[in-house]
C-alpha cells in the first residue's frame, strides 16, 4: 500500500504559526508555577486582595506580589483599586475554564491510576 501524505500536508496546515506556539509555551511556562496555579484556583472563587491571598496560601506578601505581577503580565488576571486596595480577579473565564479542564483531566487520570 502505498503511502499519502495528504494526511500530513493537512496536520501541517492546521499547525499554529510558530510564533503563536511561543506564545503557547510561555503560558504553559506561567501556569507550570504551583503557587500561580493555587492563585488562579482562589481567583476562580472570587476576586481578591493580595492580603487575603496571603492567607489563603499562608505566604509572605512580597512572594504573592510576584507571583500576581507575573500573572498579570500574562494577561491571566487582571486588577482594580478599590480606594487604597487592589482587588484581582481572573481575566475571563477562558483561564477559568483551562484550569478546570486540567484539574478534570488530571482527577480523572489519578482515578484510573488509583494515586488520587
Amino acid at each position: 500500500m502505498k503511502h499519502s501524505h495528504e494526511k500530513e500536508r493537512e496536520v501541517i496546515e492546521r499547525l499554529p504559526r510558530d510564533e503563536v506556539l511561543a506564545h503557547l509555551g510561555d503560558f504553559f511556562s506561567v501556569i507550570g508555577d504551583s503557587t500561580r496555579i493555587k492563585i488562579l484556583f482562589s481567583l476562580s472563587d472570587s476576586e481578591l486582595c493580595v492580603g487575603a491571598i496571603c492567607e489563603i496560601l499562608n505566604m509572605e506578601q512580597s512572594a504573592i506580589s510576584h507571583q500576581l505581577k507575573v500573572l498579570k503580565n500574562a494577561d491571566l488576571i487582571r486588577c482594580r483599586r478599590e480606594g487604597r486596595t487592589v482587588i484581582y480577579s481572573l481575566s475571563d473565564g477562558h483561564v477559568e475554564e483551562i484550569l478546570r479542564s486540567a484539574y478534570e483531566h488530571i482527577s480523572e487520570e489519578a482515578t484510573k491510576h488509583g494515586t488520587r
